[in-house]
């Protein structure tokens, strides 16, 4: 039987990583990442992880590395974070086009400048378009958890996509938590061996990701995105699979309190669960607020979501970076266009806060989704409300 344990949340990913029987791992450290892969290479050191550690030069080269070794067949894990994402991020399209099912935590960071090395989504946003599964999660549990279904669904026949498990810099990367660490008999149940279906072979070489014409590359695009968009079925699948076995459960879209609320408020990642606590707060006084909880990123969960918010008046959105020069975050304009053909929607109100690591309390989920009551009903000079800047 699992015991539950104290455990920083990247160490804990480390050893999920571990009892996934990973076969690679190419790594460059980035703060607030730098645990998981420290841990890692302690792991492989003492002969506690059978894997192949490529400590290499950059993150362009870390996932260039993941790109080979899960091309010729290997269970390919990393983890970075802010900058070091972007160091990457052109290799993170040839991942996703090639088909290479590589898993990365993404311990999110917001970008320069000025240097930050403290947690936003901003790093999440400038990937949103790369191809990948991406997964929000809001506790250290959430994380070890969606690691192991991630390895499941990455290398499903169905799928075969990367994935990217997005979890908060600092407050969620370097928090004791206590949590459950699968029994490493009942994670071999759940994920079966690995078989990628079109490994390299020198024996017979193959070329991959050969030039495209612009007669076949709007099709093999297209290809793509239909490939993404069904990996959503799997990826539920996966998930309900998983709670059978482990009996803990995830969905695409969480709600909270939310079938009788008239205001809800939407939050990703860790600062959900802060966010929860002012929405208990609120209802006791007679409030009706709720919360949806956006864990599934890409393919973005429509059907979901929208069953999620359809009875609500106001929707208030929390985006946790800028979109610059645009209508607000990146979320509530994605969340604005995915009600848009709604017949019945609420009002949706952006609200941008959280940049650069800095804290919103339950008072400060309180006063944004009583502000956001406010823009619903009043209105505003405002595309969108910045939260806690000091003007």
């Amino acid at each position: 039987m699992a015991k539950r344990v104290g455990m920083e949340v990247s160490v804990a990913v480390a050893e999920t990583a571990k009892l996934a029987n990973v076969d690679v791992v190419a790594a460059y450290p980035i703060t607030p990442q730098t645990h998981i892969v420290e841990h890692l290479a302690e792991l492989v050191a003492d002969g506690e992880l059978d894997a192949e550690y490529i400590p290499v030069e950059s993150e362009h080269s870390a996932m260039s590395a993941c790109l080979g070794a899960s091309a010729v067949g290997a269970r390919t894990f990393t983890a970075t974070a802010g900058q070091g994402l972007e160091l990457m991020h052109e290799v993170l399209y040839i991942a996703s086009s090639m088909r290479l099912p590589v898993v990365m935590t993404v311990v999110n960071r917001a970008l320069s400048a000025p240097l930050s090395v403290w947690g936003d989504h901003s790093d999440a946003m400038a990937v949103r378009d790369t191809g990948w599964i991406q997964i929000f999660v809001e506790n250290g549990q959430e994380a070890v958890d969606n690691v192991i279904c991630a390895f499941r669904f990455a290398e499903d026949r169905r799928v075969l996509l990367p994935v990217m498990i997005h979890l908060d810099g600092f407050h969620l990367s370097h928090m004791i938590e206590p949590l459950f660490l699968p029994e490493p008999s009942k994670v071999d149940q759940f994920i079966p061996p690995y078989e990628y279906p079109l490994p390299l072979n020198p024996e017979k070489p193959v070329a991959m990701g050969d030039f495209g014409p612009p007669i076949i590359y709007s099709e093999a695009k297209w290809a793509q995105e239909v490939n993404l968009r069904a990996a959503k079925k799997v990826i539920i699948q996966c998930w309900k699979e998983f709670g059978k076995l482990f009996h803990r459960h995830y969905s695409p879209v969480e709600s909270y309190h939310s079938e009788d609320a008239a205001v809800l408020l939407l939050t990703m990642g860790s600062f959900s669960e802060t966010a929860a606590m002012a929405i208990d707060k609120m209802r006791t006084e007679g409030k009706s607020v709720g919360q949806v909880k956006l864990r599934l990123w890409r393919p973005f969960p429509f059907e979901e979501f929208r069953k999620a918010v359809k009875n609500a008046e106001v929707l208030v959105v929390l985006d946790r970076a800028l979109s610059f020069g645009g209508p607000g975050g990146p979320v509530c304009s994605e969340i604005r266009s995915a009600l848009y053909a709604q017949e019945k929607k609420p009002k949706v109100v952006s609200f941008v806060g959280g940049l650069g690591g800095r804290d919103i309390t339950m008072a400060g989920f309180e006063e944004i989704i009583c502000k956001g009551i406010e823009v619903a009903q009043k209105g505003s000079t405002r595309e969108f409300e910045i939260f806690g800047v000091r003007e």
